[in-house]
Parts: C-alpha cells; sequence; structure tokens
C-alpha cells in the first residue's frame, strides 16, 4: 500500500509550485501532486543515471510500443507504432498542431473555461480563437457545465476566419467533466461535416474519479481517427510532469508528415530520462499504485466537498469527475462585498493560501478559481480552514 499521507518537504527543489510564493503561502495552485512518483518509475530512471551515459536518444520501438498497448488495453483502440510521435508536452503538443494545421486567416475553437494555455494559442501560433463557451448550470450550489450545441455550430467559421482546428479539453480541465459518448459523437458529425481537424488534449484521462471509462474521441470512428490528433502523456497521472515527454497519436499519415515537420521545425526533443519514465509508467506496473492514488483522490474531493458544503455555503463548486482540479465560484462573496475584487488575490493577501485565479481560463472564468486537491489530506484541510476562516 502507498502511504498518500506522507509528508514530503517540497520547499527548496526548485519547485514551481512550492517555490515561487514566499513560505507563509500556501501553494494550492499548479497541477502538480505532492506524491512521490511510483517505484517502478524511479527504478527505471536510477538505472539509466547508474548507466552513466547520457547522450542523446531515441525514442525506441519499446516505449511506442507501450504507447499502443495502454490504449488497447485501456480503451480497445488499435492504434500502429508509426502513429505516435513524441514531444515534449502537451502545451507545445497542441501549439504544434496549431502551426501545422491553422494559418493567419484561419481560426481554432476552443469550449471555455478552459486550460490557460487554450487561450494563448492564438498568440503562440498566430491563429484567431473562436469561443463556445461552456454553459453553467446550478442545482443549488452544485455546479455543472454543459455544451452550449446552438452556439456549438455557430462558432464553425466565425468572424470570417475558416475553422480548422477544434481543440478539445477531455476530460476538462478546470471543470473536471467527462464528456460522455453522445457528446463527443456530436462534435465529431459536426467536425466531420466542416473538414475540422479535433485536436484532442487527454493528459487526464487516466485521473478518473468516477466508474464511467474515459472515451478518446479519435476511437469512436476510423473516419475520424483519420481527422484527429489525439495527445496524452504519463505526467500528469503519475507526477512525472517535470520530465516533459508526451505523445501525439496521428494514424492519417498525411497529417503525421505535417505534425512532425512542425515538431522539427520547433526543435521540440525529449530528454532520455523522459522517455524511461513514461516506458516504465505505461507498462503496467504502476496500475496498483494507480488504483490506490485514485481512491485516495476521490476520498480528498468528496471530505472537500462536504467541507466546502458546510463552511463556505455562499460558493458554487463543481464535481469533478476526473483530475484532482475544483472549480469554485466566490461570485456571491463578491457580490456581497465579502470579497473585494479577484477571488485569487483576496485569498493569498487573506487567506495566504495561492490558487489558480479563474481569469486564466478565459470566457466564464471570472469570480472563480481552482484548487488543486492532489496533495496529502492534512495539507488539504489546512487549506481549506485558512479559507473558510478569512471568509467567516
Amino acid at each position: 500500500m502507498t502511504n498518500f499521507d506522507e509528508n514530503i518537504e517540497r520547499r527548496g527543489t526548485d519547485s514551481v509550485k512550492w517555490d515561487v510564493f514566499p513560505p507563509e503561502i500556501q501553494p494550492m495552485w499548479v497541477a502538480d501532486m505532492d506524491f512521490r512518483a511510483p517505484d517502478p518509475i524511479i527504478r527505471a530512471l536510477h538505472k539509466a543515471v547508474d548507466h552513466g551515459v547520457l547522450g542523446y536518444p531515441l525514442p525506441g520501438k519499446e516505449l511506442k510500443r507501450s504507447v499502443v498497448d495502454r490504449m488497447k488495453n485501456l480503451y480497445q483502440w488499435e492504434i500502429d507504432l508509426d502513429s505516435i510521435v513524441v514531444v515534449t508536452g502537451l502545451v507545445s503538443g497542441f501549439v504544434a498542431a496549431a502551426n501545422a494545421l491553422c494559418g493567419p486567416n484561419d481560426g481554432y475553437i476552443i469550449q471555455p473555461p478552459v486550460y490557460m494555455p487554450f487561450n494563448s494559442v492564438a498568440e503562440m501560433s498566430h491563429t484567431n480563437k473562436q469561443e463556445n463557451p461552456l454553459m453553467p448550470r446550478f442545482n443549488g450550489n452544485q455546479l455543472e457545465y454543459a455544451i452550449d450545441w446552438d452556439n456549438f455550430d455557430k462558432t464553425f467559421h466565425s468572424s470570417g476566419h475558416r475553422s480548422k482546428m477544434l481543440l478539445l479539453c477531455s476530460p476538462h480541465n478546470p471543470v473536471g467533466k467527462m464528456f460522455d459518448k453522445l457528446e463527443l459523437t456530436r462534435m465529431v458529425e459536426k467536425c466531420l461535416e466542416e473538414d475540422t481537424v479535433i485536436v484532442s488534449d487527454e493528459i487526464h484521462s487516466e485521473l478518473i474519479l468516477e466508474d464511467t471509462p474515459h472515451i478518446p474521441i479519435a476511437s469512436l470512428s476510423k473516419e475520424i481517427e483519420q481527422k484527429s490528433i489525439t495527445l496524452i502523456s504519463p505526467s500528469k497521472t503519475f507526477n512525472i510532469a517535470g520530465l516533459f515527454c508526451g505523445f501525439a497519436i496521428i494514424p492519417n499519415s498525411e497529417l503525421r508528415e505535417k505534425y512532425v515537420k512542425e515538431t522539427e521545425r520547433m526543435t521540440l526533443h525529449v530528454s532520455g530520462l523522459g522517455y524511461h519514465a513514461a516506458q516504465a509508467a505505461f507498462s503496467g506496473d504502476c496500475d496498483d499504485w494507480l488504483k490506490e492514488l485514485r481512491l485516495y483522490l476521490r476520498a480528498n474531493r468528496d471530505m472537500m466537498l462536504d467541507f466546502i458544503t458546510q463552511e463556505l455555503p455562499e460558493a458554487s463548486f463543481t464535481i469533478p469527475q476526473a483530475t484532482y482540479l475544483e472549480w469554485i465560484g466566490f461570485e456571491k462573496y463578491i457580490t456581497s462585498g465579502r470579497i473585494k475584487g479577484d477571488p485569487y488575490r483576496w485569498l493569498m493577501e487573506n487567506a495566504r493560501v495561492a490558487l489558480n485565479g479563474g481569469g486564466g481560463f478565459g470566457t466564464g472564468g471570472s469570480g472563480f478559481a481552482r484548487l488543486n486537491f492532489g496533495t496529502q489530506r492534512a495539507s488539504l484541510m489546512e487549506g481549506l480552514e485558512k479559507i473558510a476562516k478569512a471568509l467567516r
């Protein structure tokens, strides 16, 4: 059994999460977890380092085979070794896709509020952002998000720009939504109709907190498989984000050739240690650890939601189906004047807790903040207590 309650000191390790803010600020923001990576990954890294020669690496067949086998074992999705392109991470992966697919007069579609870099692709790739904001639905203080289908259809080719890419976040960060088969199918049908490539960021696809399985959108049919780029990585699931290794799955050879040219232009070189860690992560040897992690995260989520319900009665909140990220709305506290200005800054100053400000997630993010509950339970409770105390 893994002891996820083990307190691991991360300050002073050049951690973005822990060393950006002064010691009096409790970090609950950047999306990495405070848990040790699984032992098979640590052993693989030790073996590589102990060899002593750390030269230029190649992504070997065994590494790509681990991706092929994982997709088949998890989703019954059969892909070829040749369809896999190794990338430094998913942000560089979807920026490369935008550069390969979109020109200055083209557009890409997103569904905000969404992972911050989705909103910046327009600047990074010199194309045009087209938005179909998710619709919030309240049941008391509980919050769910749905796709605005009427507006979804209208978003294509809006503002005079041809929509070359639908940039999908599945499962969705920050709202924790898993898209069901009907939703995915409807997106596929429209994209096929409009000749729009789906680029799907599925980095949280193994961090499922319910019994509902994840569905890779490209696995729905051979037709959409040929019009898609699926981005995956073990980085979030196994807490190895600092090793920067991900994969683009591109079955269409013509599309893959364009993509590879762009990654070469961007010089996206993955480190050898990233290769070793990813192969160990996807080998299956870490799956027992992952089962334990999901149970721990689900218990963290449920405890956190009970606390918010009791101690933050004016906050709205999602019930994430996946990820270790919670989306909290502070609008009523702002309206009543108990929070003045941006909740992120107010909580930093008054609760001494750092969350991610909702504004960075684009349209629909104002008045919200994202909280990372992928941490030791005692630390999570400490942060929540600080927030509640500041708002009492």
